[in-house]
């Protein structure tokens, strides 16, 4: 099956692009929008309008396959790709990456992917056109064979079909209690994020996000329905480390005593400091989480900054240096890699957690669904935007009438054996 046409449509994210490192520095909020002066180069204003680039690969029987591109909501922080620009990634994709897909048989998805993502004058292309492209090319894999995208990544990585629903961990942006409440309310499997991203969120030593958490326990108890625990997911996007220092001793020591507080929850930390490089997180991350385990806590660290390529995966899932990797599909790249990176952590033993970002669209959450379900990952998130209801429903939906499609594939299996 050839490709006939190729058509670009530029797009919306769900939320916007954030300079994260101007957040970090103090930059205050008036309303939604942040007052001061941006730091990462790209970024005109501390927050931005996220945007993103359809690509629709036409086949021969006339059917648009579509995927969409974008960039993450912190781009060009902890070593990721700049801000997404639509126009240069448009002119790129139309120079570059078209004519490439006009020459492949998208029925061998491996292979075309391989191919269409070669590097381009020496350098990677842009993981945003990786990762939209993929997408495009997984959909029409799967119209051509006449099953679903889950299928076609068991297919091609040699997985059985699946039968676990995959958790799924909604955030709540800054919208903190009422957000929380409907996660509980819609019994969500893990919660909340809640973005604490500033020092005024995550407090003297750690004290409001300390109250936080036990609040989300207590309001857990209060509303939830009779059993119900969810597991507990903070990002606190390095504020332990800002705060407290960078000692793996005092950031573990931190941690348990947040545990403690919320006896009979598994709590998740996201992102408890920042160490500057790749190599320097793995070693410090992998001393926390052996302080941890040794402790026997109930805490677990997810890695997120610095992880950010399926490389950089390999080297913490290998060095054990997070309970949980959050494969943040956008900087990943291809859909591919992310369903590489599941299978990587599974090897070594280690948390897999597709997660993502609020800047992306329907169709990319959708197309995360079936890679977290075909490789069967540990969690994974509800996106896109930073509501809860929009999100859970797209992710929540998708899952549903993905795993009725393959529980009556594998009916039709038995029956015929």
């Amino acid at each position: 099956m050839q490709i006939k046409d190729v058509l670009l449509a530029p797009g919306a994210g769900a939320f916007f692009y954030d300079d994260q490192a101007a957040i970090r520095a103090g930059a205050t909020q008036d309303g939604f929008v942040y007052v001061s002066e941006p730091i990462t180069p790209g970024f005109t204003s501390i927050r931005v309008p996220a945007s993103s680039l359809s690509i629709g690969l036409v086949l021969a029987d006339d059917t648009v396959a579509w995927g969409d591109m974008m960039g993450v909501q912190y781009s060009g922080a902890g070593g990721r790709d700049s801000l997404f620009d639509t126009a240069q990634i448009s002119d790129l994709t139309s120079r570059v990456v078209v004519p490439r897909l006009l020459d492949v048989d998208v029925s061998r998805y491996l292979d075309v992917c391989a191919k269409v993502f070669q590097p381009f004058e020496g350098r990677r292309l842009p993981l945003a056109i990786e990762y939209g492209v993929s997408q495009a090319l997984l959909r029409a894999a799967a119209h051509l064979h006449r099953t679903t995208m889950a299928e076609i990544v068991c297919s091609q990585f040699n997985l059985p079909l699946p039968t676990r629903w995959v958790p799924i961990y909604c955030q709540s942006g800054d919208a903190r209690e009422i957000n929380v409440d409907k996660m509980i309310l819609k019994a969500v499997d893990v919660l909340p994020h809640g973005l604490i991203n500033s020092r005024q969120k995550f407090g003297a030593d750690g004290r409001t996000f300390m109250e936080f958490v036990k609040w989300v326990a207590t309001r857990t108890r209060e509303i939830g329905r009779a059993g119900y625990r969810p597991v507990l997911h903070f990002d606190v996007y390095g504020w332990i480390g800002l705060e407290i220092g960078l000692e793996p001793q005092r950031i573990a020591d931190f941690i348990c005593r947040v545990a403690e507080s919320v006896p009979g929850f598994t709590l998740n930390v996201e992102c408890p400091a920042d160490f500057g490089s790749t190599q320097a997180q793995i070693d410090n991350y992998a001393r926390i989480v052996s302080i941890l385990d040794d402790r026997g806590s109930s805490a677990r660290i997810v890695v997120d900054e610095r992880c950010n390529t399926l490389e950089d995966i390999r080297l913490f899932a290998k060095a054990k240096a997070a309970h949980l990797v959050q494969i943040k599909t956008p900087d990943v790249g291809s859909i591919a890699d992310t369903a590489r990176a599941v299978l990587l952590c599974k090897e070594n033993k280690v948390g897999a957690y597709v997660g993502g970002s609020c800047t992306e669209t329907d169709l990319s959450a959708q197309a995360s669904v079936h890679i977290s379900v075909a490789t069967q990952a540990d969690m994974m998130l509800a996106k896109p935007g930073m509501g809860v209801d929009e999100a859970f429903s797209i992710v929540g939906n998708e899952q549903n009438r993905l795993l009725a499609m393959l529980n009556r594939r594998q009916g039709q299996t038995q029956g015929v054996g």
